[in-house]
């Protein structure tokens, strides 16, 4: 049974129920390395885990279904996933890919791009001329982010797929940001759609993982050959804890998208903060194109803080319900400071161009109770408030750690 038989959401449940032989309702967890053959010359459906294993086969149904894609291919991390799709290029080849992505991105493609990998170049993909400008270079592929991580900026992705159509490239976009929950690139022509399973897929903050799901069925059979030639394949352990959190995939983003609107709604308009980046809030930049292409806003919220780094250790130290760390999309509220963690590689002067300053601040909203969240925003946006001084009774807590730490 596979996830498209019914609406994605129950698929995404039902993906693998009482699917093997003896029935069970939650599928085996396959541990094996190997598989027996049955006679010399004649090779089983699964021979040998990295190549293949009936628990990763279950997830990989299940995440190209989610995304409605022919194919997926699970790796071992979310830079691993990245790592296989630039196996489609040659030396020569130019990769177009956005200018403000995630740093573990453009510290590797810049990394394998100045050992004459391919060509790369970086610009902003969400402005028409912009995009068109950089298309006139007939790059073969395009990697976009969309909401971009950290400052969830949105690329039209019919604009996007009508661009690379007229030269023939390739379309990669990260959609690890709102999950096939929230938006699903393939539905408008994007060839490839990117995550880090790590996040909101698994959920749970306890499995690094990454896939891949395509369009086509040849894209997602050179992906699976050199998934297997590399060994960057999923472990079975790892596949069976990521199928685990899939399954409550869409229960989870209702409440993570809940509070993350909340939790935007008490950042606008603070004295202490001078912008939020939200595309659930009617005033953002991306609003509109947020609402033609993805079901939902997702939970990521990104602001910043005036002030200067002591706001910023005062704000993040005052927090009871936020935990300060790397890493989104768990069950779990998590911030962060890009500047020092998530794009701590990237050298000042790009993340200046990117607009990703050192005041900004970034918000997972977990599932907690929204009005706990809320509440422990304004405490400590309290602290940092001109004329308020002093925590509130009871604000101590186990964050109190200040930014410098939290990123060694």
């Amino acid at each position: 049974m596979t996830v498209t038989e019914h609406t994605i959401q129950t698929g995404t449940v039902r993906t693998g129920i009482a699917d093997d032989a003896r029935g069970a309702v939650i599928p085996p967890l396959y541990l094996t390395t190997n598989f027996r053959f049955e006679e010399i010359g004649k090779e089983p459906e699964f021979d040998y885990t990295r190549s293949n294993n009936p628990t990763r086969r279950t997830l990989t149904d299940l995440i190209a279904g989610l995304e409605g894609g022919t194919s997926a291919t699970a790796t071992s991390s979310g830079m691993s996933a990245v790592t296989l799709v630039l196996q489609l290029l040659k030396p020569g080849d130019l990769v177009v890919m956005a200018h403000d992505c995630y740093g573990g991105t453009l510290r590797l493609l810049t990394a394998l791009a100045s050992k004459g990998h391919f060509d790369l170049v970086c610009g902003d993909l969400t402005r028409a001329d912009s995009l068109a400008s950089l298309l006139e270079r007939e790059p073969r592929l395009i990697w976009a982010e969309t909401p971009s991580n950290p400052l969830l900026r949105l690329t039209d992705l019919k604009a996007l797929v009508a661009g690379a159509r007229e030269i023939d490239a390739i379309t990669v976009v990260d959609n690890t940001l709102l999950s096939p929950a929230r938006q699903r690139p393939l539905d408008f022509g994007i060839d490839i759609a990117l995550h880090s399973t790590t996040k909101f897929i698994n959920g749970h903050s306890d499995v690094i993982g990454g896939a891949v799901a395509t369009r086509s069925a040849e894209l997602g059979e050179e992906l699976d050959w050199w998934a297997n030639a590399l060994g960057i394949t999923q472990s079975p352990f790892d596949c069976y804890l990521a199928l685990r959190g899939a399954r409550t995939l869409f229960a989870r983003m209702n409440q993570h998208e809940d509070n993350g609107r909340a939790i935007a709604g008490a950042l606008r308009g603070h004295p202490a903060v001078t912008a939020v980046h939200y595309p659930g809030l009617p005033d953002d930049p991306g609003h509109e194109l947020a609402l033609e292409q993805q079901s939902g806003f997702g939970s990521m919220v990104s602001f910043e803080l005036a002030g200067g780094r002591e706001a910023l250790d005062d704000f993040t130290g005052g927090l009871r319900h936020f935990t300060l760390a790397e890493s989104l999309g768990g069950v779990e509220s998590l911030i962060s400071h890009p500047a020092t963690m998530s794009h701590g590689a990237v050298e000042a002067r790009e993340r200046s161009a990117a607009g990703i300053e050192d005041g900004l601040l970034r918000i997972s909203a977990g599932i907690e109770a929204t009005e706990d969240l809320t509440r422990d925003i304004e405490r400590a946006l309290a602290l940092v408030t001109p004329g308020v001084t002093g925590p509130p009774a009871g604000a101590n807590s186990d964050q109190g750690r200040s930014l410098t730490a939290a990123a060694t």
